[in-house]
């Protein structure tokens, strides 16, 4: 039986790996599924098996899998073409008998009513009727979505959103670190099957909390620049975002106003028997 972690070599899929490692996990017993074997030479040299495969290209994944593997399917990156990849690895790894298919889907599950959910919420559906036993790990929204991008914060002096500024507009972000070792947890232990766990932070945040917490440690001024959706829209565009991309993520702040991704059921600490992270470590590490 080994560990399989797809899209290994993701900001995500990378401290899974490495997660497992430091939890005593055999190399030998850990697979890291990829694209480019170049991109994962660093995760070979650990003794981390490797095989090659695409979501895209359904034929690559046959031989991605083995009876009995624990299989942690790291949701795609590539929005509108997620269904039918996440599809192609569900079936390569019913065809070959996996023990256990882990799912990283987004906070809320079924409930969640945001256009980035949708793929999600196919995928569990998908996961279901296949009949693998499972685990949906339904992270919500990770700081590094903010905390990468504070060149241009600093630059304008804005953290531009359209979230609006209600009580209900909080995120309850945790780092990549913190799920990924909540995906290890499940990966490692025993009882997760058929369960859907709920993961966010332990304390949510407002935007204008945000700008000042990047005020505050940076010793610049930032303010939260509050915008319509569609100034939102031009904003992202005009940093060289495609359209399209854009409005999903100004559907998300959307979401943000109407307390989707605020969490606060508590399971990501008790997986991880921690703490999550908190923001300002976030933004403590992207300023050094």
């Amino acid at each position: 039986m080994s560990i399989v972690v797809t899209g290994a070599t993701g900001h995500l899929g990378r401290h899974v790996v490495s997660g497992l490692l430091d939890a005593g996990v055999p190399a030998a017993q850990v697979v890291a599924v990829v694209r480019d074997k170049d991109k994962a030479a660093d995760l070979a040299a650990r003794g981390v098996t490797l095989r090659v495969a695409d979501y895209s290209a359904p034929e690559t994944l046959a031989g991605a899998f083995a009876a009995g593997d624990k299989v942690l399917l790291i949701s795609g990156s590539e929005v509108g073409r997620r269904v039918p990849q996440h599809r192609a690895v569900i079936d390569a790894a019913k065809a070959a008998g996996v023990a256990h298919l882990v799912y990283t889907g987004i906070l809320g599950g079924p409930d969640a009513d945001f256009e980035l959910a949708a793929e999600h919420k196919e995928t569990e559906r998908a996961i279901l009727e296949s009949g693998l036993p499972y685990t949906f790990l339904r992270n919500g929204w990770y700081h590094e979505n903010y905390t990468e991008h504070l060149a241009p914060v600093l630059e304008h002096g804005a953290v531009v959103g359209s979230a609006g500024t209600g009580a209900e507009a909080r995120v309850g972000s945790a780092s990549r670190a913190d799920y990924a070792a909540a995906a290890v947890a499940v990966l490692t232990g025993e009882g997760h099957e058929g369960r859907a766990y709920e993961l966010s932070g332990d304390e949510a945040w407002s935007f204008p909390e945000y700008a000042a917490e990047v005020a505050r440690q940076s010793g610049k001024e930032v303010r939260y620049a509050e915008v319509s959706p569609e100034e939102h829209v031009a904003v992202l565009t005009g940093a060289g975002l495609p359209e399209a991309v854009a409005r999903v993520l100004v559907d998300v702040d959307a979401a943000i106003g109407r307390g989707r991704l605020v969490g606060g059921s508590g399971e990501l600490a008790a997986l991880i028997g921690r703490p999550t992270t908190p923001l300002a470590d976030a933004v403590r590490s992207a300023l050094a």
